[in-house]
């Protein structure tokens, strides 16, 4: 499967979360308590980082693809960077950036 991925920067994340839960229908994937989150759905591979200076600006886009081997990272002719990786690849790079303080969704379920 193959999920478009947009990166934004927002102001407060705990309040980010509960509005962009209620606008995709789904609960995040993944939660760095005041860092970051990632919300997977069926087509949209969505994170957003608490970086109030750059609230409503884009990161960076991208495709999350399973076929994708690592974590790579092009800027288009615009200056936009776009990256490329799994599913796994993106699950073992946000311990690697936030810590061990993530919050998985499955960890929230139990």
């Amino acid at each position: 499967m193959r999920r478009f991925h947009i990166a934004l920067a927002v102001a407060d994340l705990t309040a980010s979360i509960e509005d962009y839960r209620q606008r995709l229908g789904v609960p995040p994937t993944a939660v760095v308590p005041g860092k970051y989150a990632l919300f997977r759905t069926e087509s949209l591979n969505f994170s957003i980082n608490e970086m109030p200076a750059r609230a409503g600006q884009l990161r960076h886009l991208g495709f999350e693809d399973e076929a994708a081997r690592g974590f790579s990272s092009t800027h288009d002719v615009n200056g936009i960077e776009w990256e490329l990786f799994s599913p796994a690849d993106q699950d073992a790079k946000i311990p690697e950036v936030y810590g061990d303080n993530v919050v998985w969704a499955r960890q929230a379920a139990e």
